[in-house]
């Protein structure tokens, strides 16, 4: 059987961990070409990570005839445009978070997956991994009993650079609860499994994007939310969910392959769940070709991809920050 091909849209830092590495790893797949914003860059990227073809631009890779999945690893802003592009030209689409500058625009690329006919894939990592799946269950299981409070923090200490993405207002993606902020929000309502309003949010502005961004959310049944998000303090990636008969909290569940403890209190006992297993990025593409081979139903973007959008959305419009985007032709 021939693998799943692969072609990357953008050098970016994310994209060995994404899609090169896993793809080394698992016999379902190949990497075969990369674009990048310049020739030289791609020529360099390719060289470096062991890809066979460097396309001349973004365009060109969609269009070649060796490409079956196209990895959008490029700034927000050109996320819709190109991933749009790609199904179009008959590929699916693993696309980076957050899916979008929007929720408008995340509608637009799902209406084009309906389409096209082909899939189109948000890379929330974490979702795929024994822990996210694990965290699932047991919040649905009534093991907890009726569901009172949960809380997602996720910090990471992002300096000050003029070329660091994360800190550029116009680009999309930048910005704590864009770059950071959107897995508490992705992990509250995949757990909880219903969607939340926004009943207060906070956001301290610097050079123009959030650096720290807060929400109390409400969910049906009277559940209480929060979220936490800052690019200025050093790292944390808990999450904790409370019900009226017991409780549990993860340690780092965005990424529990670099170390990670998940603990469950019920019934008057104290357990830990296992945290084992392949890497989130390994389980993010095992997943692709579920979809891919063998017919699974993608676990993100379409629907869900919209409704996380449009909580963000109204987080930053709680908060009172206008976001200035210019979208990526």
């Amino acid at each position: 059987m021939q693998p799943i091909r692969i072609g990357i849209l953008g050098a970016a830092r994310i994209a060995p961990k994404a899609a090169v590495l896993p793809a080394r790893d698992n016999p379902e797949f190949e990497v075969r070409a990369v674009a990048a914003r310049d020739k030289e860059r791609s020529r360099a990227f390719a060289a470096e990570n062991g890809i066979p073809a460097v396309a001349d631009d973004y365009a060109a890779l969609v269009a070649r005839d060796d490409i079956d999945l196209v990895y959008v690893a490029l700034p927000t802003n050109g996320h819709m445009k190109w991933s749009v592009a790609a199904l179009k030209a008959g590929k699916a689409v693993l696309c980076e978070k957050p899916f979008a500058i929007n929720a408008g625009q995340a509608l637009i690329m799902a209406a084009n997956v309906s389409a096209a006919g082909r899939p189109l894939i948000e890379a929330f990592h974490n979702r795929f991994h024994a822990v996210m799946r694990r965290a699932i269950e047991i919040a649905a299981s009534g093991e907890l009993g009726r569901l009172v409070d949960a809380e997602a923090v996720f910090d990471v200490l992002i300096p000050y650079t003029p070329t660091e993405l994360r800190w550029s207002p116009v680009l999309g993606g930048g910005g704590a609860l864009m770059d950071l902020g959107c897995y508490c929000v992705h992990a509250l309502r995949t757990i909880i499994g219903t969607e939340p309003k926004v009943v207060h949010a906070e956001c301290t502005i610097e050079r123009g994007v959030d650096v720290a961004t807060s929400a109390e959310l409400s969910f049906p049944d009277g559940l209480r939310g929060k979220l936490r998000t800052s690019m200025t303090k050093p790292f944390s990636a808990t999450f904790k969910l409370k019900g009226e008969k017991g409780s549990f909290s993860i340690s780092n569940f965005l990424a529990p392959q670099n170390g990670c403890t998940f603990v469950v209190e019920a019934g008057g006992r104290k357990r830990e769940e296992p945290t084992e297993g392949p890497s989130t990025y390994d389980a993010q593409l095992a997943h692709v070709g579920d979809v891919l081979l063998r017919g699974a139903e993608p676990l993100t973007g379409g629907a869900d991809a919209i409704a996380n959008m449009e909580c963000i959305d109204a987080i930053y419009a709680a908060g009172g920050y206008e976001r200035a985007v210019e979208v990526r032709q």
